[in-house]
């Protein structure tokens, strides 16, 4: 029959109830999942649209790995599952970065990928468009893989995918959905609430709750060491109940950086600290909460940890039992949420509350102390005056300005490692890729994060990302959303034209004045002209003081302003603070 024949029109097909398309957000709704990060194919956009419709945020970024990236920030930050879009083919490809990230950082994203119709796949064809077998590809990514055969699966797929992907450690999941199931409908019963179909807020035995409370009454120095869970959790309030009742220090490990409200004075980053040292070397009792215990806490066993090891009690909060005693011997393991266990550990405590030690208020006024010297260290240093600015002085007056209900974010190498000696804030909210080592993720952890953020509270806070050029390059494209969304971003750049880590580890293996193949690139650069390229701002500073007053126009002005500041490229590479300490977490076989 030739196209131009009349055709009987096709019988109208009887509705059998939900497309499969809506039962999917159905079902991510019910978890409190309200945004979506990823490009559309044909495979979504009558999810995009829906999704839209509903009042969801989404966010088309202009690469998938920066999809990904988005979805990893906005589940930390909200503290529920998140939800990331892949097209067929080379859009997943391109998404397998944030997968693998997502894995090592333990976030738990849901990724879904579109792919062609099974009768395309299991077809013997050659060249067959834009298609790749994507599960082989990422199944060893991620903690749980499938794919949405016939639509009535699409209960059971979504929920097994977010159990177990917020089960144990969390961590990815990954849902294939080929283009044949799309828009066929399904006659189903109201979607589930997450505690009917899965464990939520799983508390502690209750033995092992009064063993615990026990060796935290009896001790004589406790610390909490508290991990990077503690934040994705949302716990801080409860955290905070509990370090009340302990009256003892807070020591962050390089994961958990992020400040509980209300404990600033009396939290410290482990090793970057004096006072975090001196408290772990003298105590008798760690409650660990929501942490690894991996290598930039030496595992809880080696270095600071040594002296006293034999008089230290260890109390282990991890909702992941297979976690229990691999990295180290744990006296009391409590298996359950922090969510639910520090609760547990609250009522417990509540009627027998501890008197702080006298050498808590010690650890606090050197604390303070010591910021206010490393604070007056970098006021020693060059200020671009006459010579370019020393790395310190970049952190130490930009953190000065940050805002106090701001969400920081990190990325870089040498720039963040001076971040965790000179910074001079004390953030509620931190974001950066603090297992992976994954730098470039901070734009888009940006703009997820403050979306998700908006998306979940209503608020529109201020966000600031403190990074170094070679970071900010690899997403720079994402400024466009940061435009687009008029995000009241702040993104002040450190610039040296090279890599600043491996410089340093050039010079540190052959000498100064060797060649230094690869690392460095074009001075020709300006983020602050390529900032005006995309809608926004940009500002050029060189002085120090003057980085202050630059991100104090730029939140005032509203929207996002990128900030290009020359940094000294001997000083960040040569004179990483700490860098010693450092390294130890590298120190293969001494642990």
């Amino acid at each position: 029959m030739y196209d131009d024949q009349p055709q009987a029109e096709a019988p109208v097909k009887a509705s059998k109830g939900t497309p499969v398309f809506k039962r999917m957000l159905d079902l991510f709704e019910a978890e409190g999942i309200r945004t979506l990060f990823g490009i559309p194919d044909p495979n979504f956009v009558h999810l995009f649209l829906e999704a839209e419709t509903r009042g969801w945020t989404v966010v088309s970024p202009h690469h998938e790995a920066s999809a990904g990236h988005m979805a990893a920030a906005a589940a930390r930050i909200t503290g529920k599952p998140a939800l990331c879009i892949g097209t067929l083919g080379p859009g997943m490809a391109n998404m397998m970065p944030a997968i693998q990230c997502a894995k090592v950082e333990n976030d738990p994203v849901i990724f879904i990928g579109g792919q062609r119709a099974r009768i395309t796949e299991r077809r013997v064809r050659r060249g067959r468009i834009q298609f790749v077998r994507q599960e082989p590809m990422i199944e060893d990514s991620v903690k749980f893989s499938s794919s949405i055969e016939y639509a009535d699966q699409t209960d059971e797929i979504v929920r097994e995918a977010i159990r177990i992907a917020m089960s144990g450690t969390p961590g990815p999941a990954y849902i294939e959905f080929p283009s044949h199931i799309i828009l066929e409908e399904l006659d189903l019963p109201p979607v589930l609430p997450p505690h009917r179909y899965r464990l939520t807020m799983q508390g502690a035995d209750g033995d092992r709750i009064a063993e615990a409370a026990e060796i935290i009454r009896n001790a004589k120095n406790p610390v909490l060491l508290v991990g990077h869970g503690v934040y994705t959790a949302k716990a801080g309030a409860a955290v905070k109940e509990l370090a009340d009742l302990m009256q003892c220090p807070v020591v962050q490990t390089s994961g958990g950086t992020s400040f509980i409200a209300g404990l600033e004075d009396r939290t410290f980053p482990y090793g970057f600290s004096e006072a975090s040292i001196d408290a772990v070397v003298e105590s008798d009792c760690c409650v660990a909460l929501a942490t690894e215990l991996g290598e930039p806490s030496h595992y809880g066993r080696w270095r600071h940890w040594v002296d006293n090891e034999a008089n230290r009690k260890w109390i282990y909060v991890q909702q992941d039992p297979t976690a229990i005693g691999v990295n180290r011997p744990i006296d009391v393991p409590l298996v359950g949420d922090v969510r639910a266990v520090v609760p547990q550990l609250v009522r417990a405590l509540k009627d027998t509350p501890r008197g702080a030690s006298a050498a808590l208020s010690e650890y606090i006024q050197r604390d303070a102390q010591q910021l206010e010297e490393l604070a007056e260290d970098a006021a020693s240093k060059p200020d671009g005056s006459t010579s370019k600015m020393h790395t310190s002085q970049f952190v130490t007056e930009a953190t000065k300005a940050f805002p106090r209900d701001g969400i920081l974010i990190r990325d870089g190498g040498a720039t963040v490692i001076f971040q965790w000696t000179y910074s001079q804030a004390k953030p509620l909210d931190v974001i950066w890729n603090q297992n992976y080592g994954h730098i470039g993720t901070g734009l888009p952890y940006a703009t997820g994060a403050m979306l998700a953020d908006q998306a979940a509270t209503g608020k529109v806070r201020p966000g600031m990302l403190l990074t170094s050029d070679s970071s900010f390059l690899f997403h720079v494209g994402e400024l466009e959303v940061a435009v687009r969304r008029n995000l009241p971003l702040v993104c002040v750049v450190g610039v040296d034209f090279q890599w600043g880590l491996e410089v340093g580890v050039y010079k540190r293996t052959f000498g100064h004045g060797t060649k230094e193949t690869g690392v460095h690139w074009s001075d020709k650069v300006r983020f602050d002209k390529i900032a005006e390229g995309f809608g926004a701002a940009g500002e050029y500073v060189e002085k120090a003081e003057d980085i202050g007053p630059a991100i104090a126009r730029a939140y005032e002005r509203g929207g996002c302003t990128v900030i290009h500041v020359p940094i000294d490229p001997a000083a960040n590479s040569e004179e990483m603070p700490n860098y010693s300490e450092f390294r130890t977490w590298y120190a293969e076989g001494t642990q």
